[in-house]
């Protein structure tokens, strides 16, 4: 197992150092497929990715991150971990049944086996009525086991999708929930835990009620069946060789808990292992640029190394639990023989019998075996079920339904923010707005402006309702948005932000995907080309089908920002949020942005969140902000006539900089 450990552990530091070695690659690699997997891709062999555990531990903490873990009931999460496979019964119930005939199947063995046994030793017979009952005997048996490779043939298939069907209903309710979660929830999770939970945890829960519970069905009904045997030959025997049972079931118990306990913290080591190389890939150039390869691969090994601590304790456990199972299996099968070899000196027991028993005995041992492990899996799908129901059961505290049709209540489209105080849920000590008061009437071009830290994005976000504000309202066309279905609401409102996020598809995919309703390929075309974009687009060969790469990598920044403003068009929103749209554009690439949104934002709302105050001239209010209070509000030369006028301060320091 040490050997294993280390060897799986030794394999996860090579891909990881290969990949970040690459001269190109494409970034935000799910690393889950890589780190978080039941089964090497290299050799097959079965990993122990192991399950977070929540029985009996209060908190744990790594390296900064604290992780809360309450006491529950054990009985009511079984029930609920059994409840997942209710759907799933009747193709269940048909599997346990092909079980128990195949277990049956199995018993039967050793019984014909005795029974040839007695027929070869038994009194001298002649050879032609031996191998007539030889026959006769080999040819039952043959139907037999055919009989049972049927049944187990259908268990198979019948656990194996019913626990593929488990893991897909599982995997779409954990990401409905996660994806349904506020922003608030995004700012305090690591993807590469979510991605953990939804990969590894399914699976594991899955095992646990399928393949895990066949699998313990089947060591209880050899078990209980192979002692009932072992009895109905040789009672004396079957006393002999259960003497043993009772501590070999307290050392699986106790191992079973152990375990419980070290491959909770296995989990939460992979999960920190899969936010750590995800984080990196997503921002590859940026470890590039400053050529932190060497620090970036010491410190996923340092998390890997923390892996492999665990699994070799864990080793340490189950090796002595599989060899004292083991030394007690081979001194039971010494004092059977011995015990045995007596009784037929004294006539008390035939050749056959002896042989069935040994038989059942090894059955018996291998079935004990397996409830080990079932137990074992069990608790593992059950620290796992736990994890999984924290992401199932958390209710978002801003849900994305629920409320007025936008469309259907307001009268204009005018945005009023009243007396707002906010703070950011992750950082509730740092106040973000103070008593922030601004209207904004409908149609008009509002610009907001201030040093780095004053709250302006912030304000983008209440308005979208990222978060619901601590004080104050926001009002749209004359109500409180969060009397708004928040769907509806973020439908009403188109953004454009510094740096668009453009998804691992086409063109024409990204363009379509901010519509809400049913698009044309005319409606993309008219859309690029009323964002300056189709002239660039149909440059490439493949057009509208030409794939930007993860975040839209393979675009240069100009052309990310007019396929985002096209998605603002086709979106067709009656407000409209520019998040710094144009500050990180050279000239040419803002001009033709800058005519786009022109365009856009002709009879519409606009509140423009800008970087380069140049652009802003033509708004009809401007909103200086400091220290999330307004400091200064007016049109772009009002304020440019108060003299110590912090507007002014903040257009002569940029006229200066572009001077020099």
């Amino acid at each position: 197992m040490n050997i294993f450990a280390l060897s799986r552990n030794a394999f996860k530091n090579t891909i990881y150092t290969s990949i970040i070695k690459q001269t190109s690659f494409s970034t935000r690699t799910t690393f889950s497929s890589l780190a978080n997997q039941n089964q090497c891709r290299l050799c097959g062999s079965k990993l122990n990715t192991g399950a977070r555990n929540v029985f009996r531990i209060k908190s744990i903490r790594f390296k900064g991150t604290s992780t809360k873990v309450e006491d529950g009931n054990t009985k009511e999460k079984l029930t609920r971990l059994l409840s997942l496979a209710h759907p799933e019964r009747w193709r269940i119930g048909g599997a346990v049944g092909l079980l128990l005939f195949s277990s049956a199947v199995s018993m039967s063995v050793p019984f014909f086996i005795g029974k040839l046994m007695d027929i070869i030793f038994s009194d001298p017979q002649s050879n032609e009525e031996m191998l007539k009952r030889l026959k006769e005997m080999c040819f039952l048996l043959g139907f037999v086991f055919a009989a049972g490779a049927v049944a187990n043939t259908g268990r198979i298939y019948m656990m194996q999708t019913s626990g593929q069907r488990i893991v897909q209903r599982l995997r779409s309710n954990a990401f409905r929930s996660v994806i349904s979660q506020e922003v608030a929830f995004f700012d305090k999770e690591k993807s590469g835990e979510l991605i953990n939970r939804l990969a590894t945890d399914t699976s594991l829960v899955s095992r646990a009620i399928t393949d895990n519970i066949s699998d313990g069905l089947r060591a209880t009904s050899q078990a209980i069946g192979g002692v009932s045997l072992m009895v109905y030959t040789s009672p004396k025997l079957a006393g002999i060789s259960l003497v043993v049972v009772p501590p070999i079931v307290l050392f699986a118990v106790l191992y079973g808990r152990y375990v419980r306990k070290i491959t909770k913290n296995v989990q939460d080591k992979l999960a920190e292992s899969s936010s750590v190389a995800e984080e990196k890939f997503a921002n590859i150039r940026t470890v590039r640029a400053f050529g932190q390869e060497s620090k970036e691969m010491n410190l996923y090994n340092a998390v890997v190394t923390d892996i492999y601590d665990l699994a070799r304790k864990e080793a340490i456990a189950r090796s002595l639990f599989y060899g004292y199972n083991g030394f007690t299996g081979n001194m039971i099968a010494m004092m059977v023989l011995y015990s045995g070899g007596c009784m037929m000196i004294d006539s008390q027991i035939t050749v056959g019998d002896l042989t069935s028993f040994m038989l059942y005995t090894v059955y018996v041992g291998v079935s004990i075996a397996g409830l080990g492990s079932f137990y074992t899996e069990l608790m593992r799908g059950l620290g796992a079920s736990s994890r999984l129901w924290q992401l199932v059961d958390k209710k978002p505290t801003i849900p994305l339904t629920g409320g007025s049709d936008v469309l259907r209540v307001i009268a204009d489209n005018s945005i009023d923010f009243k007396t707002i105080d906010f703070y950011y849920p992750s950082r509730p000590d740092v106040q973000i707005l103070d008593e922030f008061n601004m209207k904004v009437e409908s149609g008009d071009i509002c610009a907001i402006v201030g040093e780095s830290g004053s709250g302006k994005t912030t304000i983008g976000s209440l308005l979208l309702r990222y978060y619901d504000v601590n004080k104050g309202g926001i009002d749209v066309g004359g109500h409180d948005i969060r009397s708004f279905d928040p769907t509806s609401l973020r439908q009403y409102i188109g953004t454009v932000s510094q740096e668009p996020a453009l998804f691992s598809m086409t063109i024409g995919e990204n363009i379509s995907y901010g519509a809400t309703h049913d698009v044309t390929t005319n409606d993309i075309i008219d859309a690029a080309k009323k964002a300056n974009a189709y002239r660039f687009i149909s440059d490439f060969p493949d057009g509208f089908d030409t794939l930007v790469g993860e975040r839209g990598q393979m675009l240069s920044g100009g052309q990310r920002q007019r396929i985002a403003i096209a998605r603002a068009i086709i979106k067709n929103p009656k407000i409209l949020l520019l998040d710094e749209a144009t500050s990180a554009l050279d000239a040419e690439s803002e001009h033709l942005v800058q005519d786009a949104l022109q365009k856009l934002m002709h009879g519409r709302t606009t509140i423009i969140i800008a970087h380069r105050l140049s652009t802003i001239k033509s708004a009809n209010q401007i909103a200086v902000l400091q220290k999330g209070r307004i400091a200064e509000i007016g049109s772009y030369y009002d304020l440019l006539t108060k003299e110590d006028g912090l507007f002014k301060q903040l257009v002569d320091r940029q006229n200066f900089q572009v001077e020099e």
